[in-house]
């Protein structure tokens, strides 16, 4: 990635890409970048609202999605289609926050994530400022160097103690570099060391990467199944977005 990119403040952090066991290149600006610059704001959005908000609540077991907030995406941003209980908020990722930078501007990814109240409050936060700010109209450098000035500045809050994040579904698309995430659990906090959980050794299941330039440090934790309870295997296919009511 570019050392001067925001990068895990979407989902796409290095920490991810350690758990697919996959090599991650940084974007190319040249001619062949498949998705150069941003399509129209309707290929973005789902045109089925009740399939969005069946996908966001995949990311987690049911028992949790079932009583959480899910927000959709709408012209401006994330919006609020249905009322939660237990303080989770379920969304349905896209480009810009939940892909490599291959895919920042692919109008095909979705990826569903749901997290707690804590990370609703923190990280959910920066995913939904960096989407107001693409729907908005600017460009990938002006969204990070915007993202970059806002962390600087504190005007986004740090990790909350216990935010986590659920990315169990298996009917999300992550891009054409990754087509689908691995069921798993993200964790976050605010600058601490990878090492304090043993993350990253040989032998231990946990990912670690430490963002200095945001502050943030994130842990994933594979898990063996996805959120319907079937079992997370190497031969799952990933299905594709255009089965799930887009555009």
């Amino acid at each position: 990635m570019r050392k001067n990119k925001v990068g895990a403040i979407a989902i796409k952090s290095l920490v991810l890409l350690v758990v697919l066991g996959a090599a991650h290149k940084a974007r190319s600006q040249d001619a062949t970048t498949p998705y150069p610059s941003m399509a129209p704001i309707e290929q973005y959005l789902m045109t089925d609202r009740d399939a969005e908000i069946a996908l966001a609540r995949s990311a987690a077991p049911e028992s949790i999605a079932r009583d959480a907030e899910v927000q959709v995406l709408a012209r401006l941003g994330f919006e609020t289609a249905v009322k939660g209980k237990n303080g989770f908020v379920c969304i349905v990722g896209r480009g810009w926050t939940s892909a490599p930078d291959s895919d920042f501007w692919n109008p095909k990814v979705r990826v569903p994530l749901c997290v707690n109240a804590a990370a609703a409050r923190s990280y959910l936060l920066r995913i939904t400022k960096i989407t107001g700010l693409i729907l908005a109209g600017r460009t990938e450098v002006q969204t990070n160097e915007a993202m970059g000035a806002a962390l600087a500045k504190k005007e986004l809050p740090p990790m909350e103690p216990g935010a986590m994040c659920y990315m169990m579904s298996k009917g999300g698309y992550g891009g054409e570099t990754i087509p689908h995430w691995p069921s798993h659990l993200m964790f976050f906090f605010s600058d601490i060391d990878p090492g304090t959980w043993g993350a990253n050794l040989p032998g231990s299941p946990v990912f670690g990467v430490d963002d200095t330039l945001e502050h943030l440090t994130t842990f994933v934790i594979p898990v063996k199944h996805w959120s319907d309870g079937t079992q997370d295997t190497p031969a799952t296919p990933h299905v594709h977005p255009s089965s799930s009511g887009t555009q």
